[in-house]
């Protein structure tokens, strides 16, 4: 259904009742959540939280709590669009039907005027038709477009957050599990980076709003305060809780523009820090043992050495956060962290319940030890990645089948396990299609999009296939693999399972892998 005023249409109606919080298994879904906590524990609302990794979960729940639901949001089956006789009344229509309800007992209206009130009826008709032949067909395309492709709008953590502004009731707090929302749509690649752009701005407003609130309080200077505050800042992931040489060499920006699988990339890097004048001695240490006086201006430094060398996009807008005198972390050590606890794969972390409510802990200011402990997988799951995405480029396992490029990574694999998890599958799609175009020499190929599969579950025979669109600074991240994934495994009777509520993931039976992917390229081409 659709709202248009989600204070009114949404949250006074759950307002007096038990709510049951169905979440989703992505940051974006976590910190709506937790925005969400926060403003039911505001209004003593009761409510049981459920995490769903899939429409299966979703359907499971519905049916544990059905007995206590008095009202469901859904999607309806035509999306809630309303059809053009909904929304115009035939107002003519209606008094002609009335008109000939009630003919005067008392004569007739002269001949030649009736046909001149028939003959405008008529052309009025006519106009009226033809305007509801084009206003159907563009509600016809709306709706094609709308189901043919998969894409992200605003975060429902900002959306929420927007909520929060209009009750009066939005905190600090709130509004960085906003910023976190955001930026996970930034780090997993799903908005374009113009609504990227305006929706940091429209948070900008917020942050200097409560920056400028807090001013005189007197606990803005105390051990417990919490300062939020926009960056200008390098795209090198987890680098303040890192070296900055490893994370030169494991975030995709830096290592697919020096293609750092190559020895020639490795001596390119190494030209690169001395052009900066930093020793390797301090920049293969942990960042917060450099030296302060290499720390103070090294952002100004890198950003001009990286012109040089082509990285004209080394910074990036965002925001950081300071816990008292000690912790700061910017909002993407937030994603890369709760992202690694929510699909670990460490022995005795495979519950995913467990690890659910490990990386919801994780976003709370009074569970640092948790964040900590996230940001650890995070850089082991980094650097698994990067090694994945040189294996692939130096093996040659990227095969061009027409209409799209296909990678499959083979049991065995280091670190496979990581991969069956769709999150950390997407993002190894991703920097593995930057990195592939960025060392291909076929200007065709650029162009393709990249579908990926890597073993699911090895007792049941099944894989986790992922598809995303051609790599392009202007692509509007419009994703048409879910719907082309359904045809193709409807006209081979392919064993699949499509209960992500991303459609472009999928799992499939190892034995269809072959036929389905024919029917691919026969249906893309």
């Amino acid at each position: 259904m659709f709202i248009a005023d989600i204070k009114k249409d949404f949250y006074e109606v759950v307002a007096n009742q038990r709510v049951a919080l169905l979440v989703a298994a992505d940051i974006d879904g976590l910190c709506a959540c937790k925005i969400l906590q926060a403003l039911f524990h505001c209004d003593q609302i009761q409510y049981t939280l459920v995490p769903v990794t899939g429409w299966q979960d979703l359907s499971t729940a519905f049916l544990e709590h059905k007995e206590q639901i008095k009202l469901l949001i859904k999607e309806d089956d035509d999306l809630g669009v309303p059809t053009y006789d909904d929304i115009f009344r035939d107002e003519d229509e209606e008094e002609e039907g009335e008109g000939s309800g009630n003919e005067s007992d008392e004569g007739s209206e002269p001949s030649g005027k009736r046909r001149r009130f028939d003959e405008g009826a008529i052309e009025r008709r006519i106009e009226r038709q033809r305007a509801k032949r084009q206003w159907e067909a563009r509600r016809r395309e709306i709706l094609f477009d709308y189901e043919q492709y998969e894409y992200h709008g605003t975060s429902a953590a900002m959306m929420f957050f927007e909520l929060a502004w209009v009750l009066t009731k939005d905190t600090k707090d709130m509004l960085w599990w906003s910023i976190i929302g955001l930026t996970d749509q930034w780090v997993h690649d799903k908005i374009p980076h113009m609504k990227y752009v305006s929706d940091i701005a429209t948070v900008q407003r917020h942050v200097s709003r409560h920056n400028h609130r807090n001013e005189d309080e007197e606990n803005s200077l105390s051990i417990d305060c919490m300062r939020i505050s926009f960056e200008y800042d390098l795209r090198l992931a987890l680098y303040h809780h890192w070296s900055l040489y490893e994370s030169i060499c494991n975030s995709y920006y830096t290592a697919c523009s020096f293609k750092l699988w190559t020895l020639k990339g490795q001596k390119k890097l190494q030209e690169f820090l001395a052009d900066m004048g930093l020793p390797l001695r301090q920049v293969k240490q942990k960042f917060k043992s450099m030296d302060v006086t290499i720390k103070e201006n090294l952002r100004d430094v890198i950003e001009e050495s990286s012109n040089k060398y082509g990285m004209k996009d080394i910074r990036i807008q965002t925001f950081g956060v300071h816990f008292g005198f000690k912790n700061s972390f910017l909002a993407s050590d937030m994603v890369h962290a709760a992202a690694a606890l929510l699909e670990s794969t460490e022995r005795d972390e495979n519950d995913p319940t467990d690890n659910f409510i490990k990386a919801l802990d994780s976003l709370s200011r009074s569970n640092l030890d948790r964040l900590l402990s996230g940001i650890d997988l995070a850089k082991k799951k980094l650097i698994a990645i990067q090694q994945t995405v040189a294996s692939c480029i130096c093996t040659n396992i990227i095969l061009s089948q027409g209409p799209f490029l296909y990678c499959y990574l083979m049991e065995g694999t280091p670190d496979v396990k990581l991969f069956s998890k769709p999150l950390a599958l997407t993002l190894l799609c991703k920097y593995l299609l930057k990195a592939f175009v960025q060392s291909t020499r076929n200007k065709r190929c650029k162009l393709l999009p990249l579908i990926m599969a890597a073993p699911k579950d090895m007792e049941k025979g099944t894989v986790i296939v992922v598809g995303i669109p051609p790599e392009s600074e202007t692509s509007d991240k419009k994703n048409f693999f879910g719907r082309a994934f359904e045809k193709a495994a409807e006209s081979t009777s392919s064993r699949t399972l499509h209960d992500h509520f991303d459609t472009s993931i999928i799992e499939l039976k190892s034995e269809d892998r072959s036929k389905f992917l024919d029917a691919l390229i026969t249906l893309l081409s």
